[in-house]
């Protein structure tokens, strides 16, 4: 083991837990601070000289509570992973059917009825909330980078967003529930 990855997991495994109980008493679930743990984590790891950093669990905490205020500034909509329903065979992800790359013909059609709506439902919204919507969802863009790109204030954009999930929602609660059932 070189020396780099010594001191990486004495760090981790000095702070580990405690900067886990910062994380998840600030987020929603156990898998979020897992993720947002996994980031600091990257993140320090990454650092050139991160022996140069003189407070270490300061740094540490900084980069946790940025990364919270990221995901929450994101937007907490709910990703297409977190649909699940029950059948009689256990649990069935929803998430995992409409990204499936699989040659079933049934599938494939399931999985484009799904695309098809999905694209008549991001039709009908104005101009700049399906633009805020696509570039944040399906582009990967964060809110703050949408506004400084089209100059708006963060929370014009944000506000975009949440009528954008709303209108989706809506519209395809009929599928999902047609689809789960």
């Amino acid at each position: 083991m070189t020396r780099k990855q010594g001191s990486i997991t004495k760090v981790v495994a000095e702070y580990g837990r405690a900067l886990f109980g910062f994380i998840r008493s600030r987020v929603g679930s156990d898998a979020d601070a897992e993720d947002l743990l996994q980031d600091v984590w990257a993140q320090f790891s990454s650092q050139p000289e991160f022996e140069a950093i003189e407070q270490v669990s300061g740094w540490l905490y900084r980069v946790a509570l940025n990364k919270i205020i990221d995901r929450y500034r994101k937007g907490s909509t709910e990703a297409l992973e977190d649909f699940t329903v029950e059948n009689e065979e256990g649990e069935f992800d929803f998430g995992e059917l409409l990204l499936a790359v699989e040659d079933d013909p049934d599938l494939r059609m399931l999985r484009d009825l799904f695309w098809a709506e999905l694209e008549a439902a991001l039709a009908e919204l104005p101009d700049k909330q399906r633009l805020v919507f696509v570039q944040n969802e399906l582009e990967d863009k964060t809110l703050r980078e949408i506004a400084e790109e089209q100059g708006e204030n963060i929370k014009t954009i944000i506000s975009r967003k949440r009528y954008a999930v709303q209108h989706l929602r809506e519209r395809l609660e009929t599928i999902y529930q047609e689809l789960t059932q």
